[in-house]
């Protein structure tokens, strides 16, 4: 049933968004075993792990502090006066059971997670984490074959190894995904890539394989009305996710996070990418690499969660679109 009152967040006219226990955007918590669960069709995940950061750690520490900023959001989108809670049942179904001492261990513990709530009919809004997160995810929701997907960020995340070898890092996700046969790479986009590189390997390999990247220089000589154009139209009507690296945005606005480069988007230029999501068949959206001990104002995480809710508004329009 929707417009159940049960998933309705609880407003700051009625208990103080300083007061009670935070949730995702003060939504009910619907935990692994409450009666409620199979009636959510969008649940608000967090997954706090950073096992896969290669330099500067602290993305665990996100999902808490998103949590806490996220009660600020309040109902009803401003420009689209889409009111996600209205249009389907939310919840905060809590934290992804995740082990910080064994990498293996946790992505086998994220992927059985996600199958779970793929398999209830739900779809995924996550918080990281790093953005290794995502690799899990897709593990639990592309069984049925590739996705597509639009990827905002300053990196790739296509490199093959680090350190001699080692696979899984917060910067080689997404070339899993695609050898793994989770994304589909011609219906895959990463917008707003920049920054020093390695060896530019990652890209050549991205391009040879059928990515399109849109660099964050041919993204200032174009609209963002053309450059999502495009997106739309390489992923089509199929399944798609998004992955949002908060590292997309310019430092200035969010300097929380593990990997900045200068030069980013505004946090309105990000607000308007997001928007032209609306219509597509989005299957789930993660927001990654928020990380709390490198902003201690906390604005990096409220500029987050302010995405999570323009991701979840379109979220709740492809969920209502399916019926």
């Amino acid at each position: 049933m929707k417009n159940d009152p049960f998933f309705e967040p609880v407003s700051g006219a009625i208990l103080p968004r300083f007061a009670g226990v935070p949730s995702f955007m003060r939504l009910p918590v619907v935990d692994a075993g409450h009666e409620r669960l199979d009636d959510v069709d969008i649940g608000i995940i967090g997954v706090p792990w950073d096992g896969g950061t290669t330099n500067r750690p602290g993305a665990r520490h996100g999902p808490r502090q998103l949590r806490d900023l996220s009660t600020m959001i309040r109902a009803t989108h401003p420009v689209s006066f889409i009111s996600p809670f209205k249009l389907v049942n939310c919840a905060d179904l809590g934290d992804c059971p995740i082990n910080p001492a064994d990498l293996d261990d946790t992505m086998v513990r994220v992927t059985n997670f996600y199958a779970d709530v793929k398999s209830r009919g739900i779809v995924p809004m996550t918080a990281g984490g790093d953005h290794l997160v995502s690799l899990p995810v897709l593990r639990g929701l592309a069984s049925d074959g590739p996705v597509g997907m639009i990827h905002f960020d300053a990196h790739t995340d296509l490199f093959d190894t680090y350190f001699d070898g080692f696979r899984y890092t917060h910067g080689t996700p997404f070339r899993r995904a695609i050898e793994e046969g989770l994304l589909d790479p011609k219906r895959v986009v990463q917008i707003g890539i920049r920054g020093t590189m390695y060896d530019g390997e990652d890209i050549e390999w991205g391009r040879a394989n059928g990515v399109t990247i849109i660099t964050m220089d041919e993204f200032a000589d174009r609209s963002i009305a053309d450059v999502m154009a495009e997106a739309r139209s390489i992923v089509g009507d199929k399944s798609t996710y998004i992955s949002f690296d908060i590292d997309c945005i310019d430092p200035a606005f969010a300097p929380g996070t593990g990997t900045p480069e200068i030069g980013g988007f505004t946090t309105r230029e990000a607000q308007l990418l997001v928007r032209q999501l609306k219509g597509l068949n989005l299957i789930g959206a993660d927001m990654v690499e928020v990380s709390p001990p490198f902003d201690n104002s906390g604005n990096t995480a409220w500029v987050g969660v302010s995405m999570m809710f323009e991701l979840l508004c379109m979220l709740a329009v492809a969920v209502d679109q399916r019926g």
